[in-house]
C-alpha cells in the first residue's frame, strides 16, 4: 500500500500534495509547473465534464472550438485585457528546428522567424471576438451562446498541482447580445449554473457575489464569482462569470444592424470553471485517510471486496456479487468488483479508502451464509451488516444520504469558520489565527482594499449579492459604508 498520508493539522499543503499524487488522481510532469492528470483523476474531471456540459446545454448553450494560437496583435486591442495577462503569455517566435551544424544537437532557425508572434491562449475574449465580427451582421444574428472545452497556458511562477498550473483544462462560454439586459441576465445565470453545480454535485457550498475592482476579470465591467471555503481556512474561488460590456466589441469592430437599422456595438459575456476545481473537491471534503468524493462525482460509487478462501468460495461468493451488481447497474449506479487475487481485501480496503469510493460492500462465506453483506461508508467510515435481499434500494438511498451529509459537513465546517469584524485589530486577529471568512465593512475604495491586502495577504473575495444594508464603519480608514463584504485569504 502506498505511504501513510501526513496529518492535514501537521502540514496541509504537503497532506493535499501528497494526496493528490498517492491516490492517482495527477503528478507532475517533464514540463515545468505542468501536469499530467492520471486515469482516476481524469474520470472525474470528465464527470464534471459532462455535468456541466448538459447544463450549458440545457441553458441554450452550444460547443465549438477556436484556435490555441492568437496573434499577438489581438491583445493589443483591448488596453486593460493585455495589461491583465501580458505576464503570463507564452509567446511562439519561431516554427521550425536545425540541426546545429557547428556544435551539433538540435537548435531553433532563425531564419525560420514568423512575421507576427503568437500567444498561446491564456483565455480567449481576442480570437473570439475576432471571429464573432464575421458571424454577426444583424440582431437576426444574436444572440450568440457558446461554449468551449480547451486547454489553457498562464506562465504561472509558483505551480501547484490543479491549483495553479501553467497549463490546464477548463471551458470558457462567451456570448454576444443585442442588449445590456440580455448581457447581464446571461452572467448572472451563468453564475447561479455553476453554484448550483457546486452545491449540489460537488457537494460545496458556495458564496455568490460580485468581484471588487481589484479582483476583477481583466477587460470585465463586472465579474461575479462564487467563493468556497478549505478546510485550512483559505478561500477558493471555483468559478467566475463576466459581463465585459461593449469592450470587446469596440476593440474588434463588431456590429450589429437592429430592428431599425442602426449600427449598434454587441454586448457581451464570458464564464468559466477549471481543472482547479479537482482541487477544491480533494481539500474540502477528504481527511487524514484519503479523499472523501460526492457519490455523484464518484467514477466507483460501489466497490464489491470479496473474502475468500480457494477458488470455491471465490466462485460462490462471485455468483452472489455478479446478482448484486447487476442490480445495482440496473440503477445507474456504476460498481466495481475487486476479484483480484494479486492483493489481500485489507490492501484492497485502504487502497479504496484513500481514492474516496463512497460505499464499500465486503462479502464472504459467512455472508454466503447468512445472506448478508458488509457495508462501510466512506464518509463517517461507519459499518453495517445488511441483507442481500433488495440491497440494491438501500445501496441507493445510501448514496443520497452520503451526498447529503458530505454538503452539511462542508457546510458546518463554513458557518462555524464565517466571522464578524468590527475593527482593524480584529480583523487582523482573525485572518492570522482563525482564517475563514471574515464579514467587514469597507469604503469601497481599491486603495483600502490593497493596504489591507498589503498588511494581512487578506482579499475581498465577494461582495455578496444578497448581502443586507448595514451601516457601519470601514474598518481600516474608518469612513462610512452600507454593506459588509467577505474576505479572506485566498489560493
Amino acid at each position: 500500500m502506498a505511504k501513510k498520508l501526513i496529518k492535514r493539522e501537521e502540514n496541509y499543503s504537503q497532506w493535499y500534495n501528497d494526496l493528490v499524487i498517492t491516490a492517482d488522481l495527477a503528478e507532475n510532469s517533464a514540463v515545468r509547473g505542468s501536469m499530467v492528470i492520471k486515469p482516476y483523476g481524469y474520470s472525474i474531471w470528465e464527470k464534471m465534464q459532462a455535468a456541466l456540459d448538459k447544463k450549458f446545454k440545457d441553458t441554450g448553450h452550444s460547443n465549438a472550438y477556436f484556435p490555441l494560437f492568437i496573434p499577438k496583435s489581438f491583445f493589443s486591442k483591448e488596453a486593460s485585457h493585455v495589461e491583465g495577462f501580458a505576464k503570463e503569455c507564452a509567446v511562439v517566435t519561431h516554427y521550425r528546428l536545425k540541426k546545429d551544424e557547428v556544435n551539433g544537437g538540435i537548435i531553433v532557425d532563425p531564419d525560420a522567424k514568423l512575421e507576427e508572434e503568437l500567444i498561446v491562449r491564456p483565455t480567449s475574449e481576442t480570437i473570439i471576438w475576432n471571429t464573432y465580427r464575421n458571424w454577426i451582421q444583424s440582431y437576426r444574428d444574436l444572440p450568440i451562446l457558446v461554449n468551449q472545452w480547451a486547454n489553457v497556458v498562464r506562465w504561472e511562477m509558483r505551480t501547484r498541482l490543479f491549483l495553479r498550473t501553467a497549463e490546464f483544462l477548463w471551458q470558457e462560454g462567451h456570448t454576444a447580445h443585442a442588449t445590456k439586459n440580455e448581457a447581464i441576465e446571461e452572467t448572472e445565470r451563468m453564475i447561479n449554473v455553476y453554484a448550483d453545480f457546486a452545491e449540489n454535485w460537488m457537494a460545496l457550498p458556495v458564496m455568490k457575489g460580485s468581484k471588487s475592482e481589484n479582483e476583477r476579470f481583466a477587460g470585465a465591467l463586472e465579474t461575479y464569482a462564487i467563493e468556497a471555503l478549505m478546510q485550512d481556512g483559505k478561500a477558493l474561488q471555483a468559478g467566475t462569470s463576466h459581463f465585459l460590456g461593449q469592450n470587446f466589441a469596440k476593440a474588434f469592430d463588431v456590429k450589429f444592424a437592429d430592428k431599425k437599422g442602426k449600427l449598434e456595438y454587441v454586448w457581451a459575456t464570458s464564464w468559466g470553471v477549471s481543472t482547479r476545481l479537482m482541487g477544491a473537491l480533494v481539500m474540502a471534503h477528504s481527511d487524514d485517510n484519503g479523499l472523501v468524493i460526492p457519490p455523484k462525482l464518484a467514477p466507483i460509487q460501489v466497490v464489491i471486496v470479496p473474502i475468500y478462501k480457494g477458488e470455491e468460495q471465490l466462485s460462490q461468493i462471485s455468483e452472489k456479487v455478479n446478482i448484486i451488481k447487476k442490480n445495482l447497474e440496473a440503477k445507474g449506479i456504476s460498481v466495481k468488483f475487486d476479484d483480484r487475487d494479486t492483493q489481500k481485501p485489507g490492501w484492497k480496503f485502504a487502497e479504496y479508502e484513500l481514492k474516496g469510493v463512497p460505499v464499500r460492500i465486503a462479502i464472504g462465506p459467512r455472508d454466503i451464509e447468512n445472506n448478508t453483506v458488509e457495508i462501510a461508508r466512506r464518509d463517517t467510515l461507519e459499518k453495517e451488516t445488511k441483507s442481500q435481499d433488495g440491497i440494491e434500494n438501500y445501496i441507493e438511498e445510501l448514496l443520497v444520504k452520503i451526498q447529503e451529509n458530505i454538503y452539511q459537513k462542508a457546510l458546518k465546517f463554513r458557518e462555524n469558520n464565517t466571522f464578524k469584524a468590527d475593527t482593524y485589530d480584529e480583523f487582523k486577529d482573525i485572518i492570522e489565527n482563525k482564517g475563514g471568512f471574515v464579514l467587514a465593512h469597507w469604503d469601497g475604495t481599491p486603495e483600502t482594499e490593497q493596504k489591507i491586502k498589503e498588511e494581512t495577504k487578506a482579499t475581498i473575495r465577494i461582495i455578496p449579492l444578497d448581502a443586507e444594508e448595514e451601516k457601519g464603519e470601514c474598518i481600516y480608514s474608518g469612513k462610512p459604508s452600507n454593506k459588509r463584504v467577505v474576505f479572506a485569504k485566498a489560493y
